[in-house]
C-alpha cells in the first residue's frame, strides 16, 4: 500500500545491489539513482541523483558484515531522503542480522 504518493522509488546501498535489482524487477520499476561513497576520512557520503519529493521511498540495505559501514549507509541514506522531502522514507522493517 502506497502511503503518500502514487509513485514509489527503490534505492539501495552497497550491501546487496543484486537483491535490490530483483525487488525492482518484481515491482516493475527501476532502481533509483543514488551514489554511495566515502570521504577521505572514511565517513559515508550519499548523493541522490533524482527527485524524490513527495514520493514513497524504500531503501534496500542489509546489515551484514561490515555491520557498522552498512548500518551507517542506511541511516545516512534515510536522512538524505528525508532532507530531499520524500513523502515517506522507509528502511527495512527489521535491519538487524539474525
Amino acid at each position: 500500500m502506497i502511503a503518500h504518493g502514487k509513485e514509489i522509488k527503490v534505492f539501495c546501498g552497497n550491501s546487496n545491489p543484486a537483491l535490490a535489482e530483483e525487488i525492482c524487477s518484481q515491482l516493475y520499476t527501476r532502481l533509483g539513482e543514488a551514489t554511495v561513497s566515502q570521504f577521505a576520512d572514511g565517513e559515508c557520503s550519499i548523493s541522490v541523483g533524482e527527485a524524490v519529493r513527495g514520493k514513497d521511498v524504500f531503501i534496500v540495505q542489509s546489515t551484514c558484515n561490515p555491520v557498522n559501514d552498512h548500518l551507517m549507509e542506511l541511516l545516512v541514506m534515510t536522512d538524505a531522503m528525508r532532507r530531499a522531502s520524500a513523502g515517506c522514507a522507509a528502511p527495512p522493517p527489521d535491519a538487524s542480522p539474525r
